[in-house]
């Protein structure tokens, strides 16, 4: 067997192809990063260093603070109902720290403004994705990140009509994505 990859394809493809690079030239990690930004209320979803989706959350109205920092998950329940809230529902709930939940909630009105207690909470359809997701990749392989970063404008963030959709596609599902060495190998 040629070990040499320039003079064996198979072994260049399998190189190419365990070689996920970020943008930034770093290795990527494996699993799922969900980074909450609660300046522009938007959730950042990446799987195995690619971005996968961004998503519209509601996070701590004032007086009732998301907490931030970088977490792992603590459990998940496909159907919570609060014992501090009148029992309200919190459909797919992805624990972080203590009562502080990623779930989907009725008030889809007010998505991309706080308006919770503490909570981030999403469109129930993107919050049984983010579920499925997670338990698919696994609880382990997944990072949470809450920050308060910078908030961008909707000219800057996309299209008005992109911004008001419930999900927003960044990568491709149907197409292969590598980038080696910086270069975009799927085009």
């Amino acid at each position: 067997m040629n070990l040499n990859p320039l003079k064996n394809p198979l072994l260049a493809a399998a190189i190419i192809a365990g070689a996920a690079f970020t943008g930034t030239g770093t290795i990527a990690q494996a699993g799922v990063d969900v980074n909450i930004n609660l300046a522009t209320q938007r959730m950042n979803v990446s799987v195995d260093g690619n971005r996968y989706a961004t998503y519209k959350i509601s996070s701590g109205r004032r007086g009732y603070t998301t907490p931030t920092g970088r977490y792992g998950i603590q459990r998940m329940e496909k159907m919570h109902y609060s014992r501090k809230y009148d029992n309200a529902p919190m459909p797919n709930s992805i624990f972080f720290r203590g009562g502080y939940a990623i779930h989907g909630t009725n008030s889809i009105s007010r998505l991309g403004r706080v308006a919770s207690h503490g909570c981030v909470r999403l469109h129930p359809d993107n919050a049984r994705e983010l579920y499925n997701l997670i338990q698919s990749k696994g609880r382990r392989n997944t990072k949470i990140r809450v920050y308060r970063g910078k908030k961008m404008s909707i000219a800057k963030a996309g299209s008005k009509k992109q911004a008001n959709r419930k999900r927003v596609h960044i990568a491709s599902k149907s197409k292969p994505f590598f980038i080696f060495g910086g270069l975009n190998l799927s085009d």
